[in-house]
């Protein structure tokens, strides 16, 4: 959907494409009502503005349509075709690659209680990795800013995609 659509689109049409980048009710309204937008910048500056900041909740309800990475998104719902794009590059990693990656998911889970989420569009395997082993050393606290960072930056890139295609 371009701009000029999704800007004359109804609400609710709308609303499931915003969805899409991520499932917060609250945000999704807002970033609806926002409308219209001059340009697909404004609207991923919008998108962000309005998750920033993401209650506990919020960042819960989007971080549980997110696989680990590494795991191809099952489903062909919007998300989930998009995240299997973003995550393209790891199914091509080296082996011991993707077992690293395998192990430090179930070790950040077991650490912090939530998926590893980062943006991985535009990021190589060896980044994403060590960027998971870097941030199993961080608090819980730091964790959880870490994941509203990166939900924010991952609903505003899929939104530019899909307001830019």
């Amino acid at each position: 959907m371009r701009l000029e659509e999704f800007n004359t689109a109804t609400t609710a049409e709308a609303a499931a494409l915003v969805r899409a980048c991520a499932d917060v009710d609250r945000w999704v309204q807002a970033v609806v009502a926002g409308r219209p937008y001059a340009t697909v910048a404004d609207a991923a500056a919008a998108c962000e503005s309005a998750a920033a900041p993401w209650t506990d909740a919020e960042i819960d309800a989007a971080l549980a349509r997110h696989p680990r990475i590494g795991e191809k998104a099952r489903g062909d719902d919007a998300d989930a075709a998009m995240s299997r794009r973003e995550q393209a590059g790891v199914a091509d990693a080296a082996v011991e690659v993707q077992a690293r990656l395998a192990a430090g998911n179930r070790a950040y889970e077991e650490r912090f209680g939530h998926v590893f989420l980062i943006r991985a569009a535009g990021r190589s395997p060896e980044e994403i990795l060590a960027q998971l082993e870097l941030r199993l050393g961080n608090t819980p606290e730091q964790e959880r800013a870490n994941a509203a960072r990166n939900l924010r930056e991952i609903a505003a890139l899929r939104l530019e995609g899909m307001l830019g295609s």
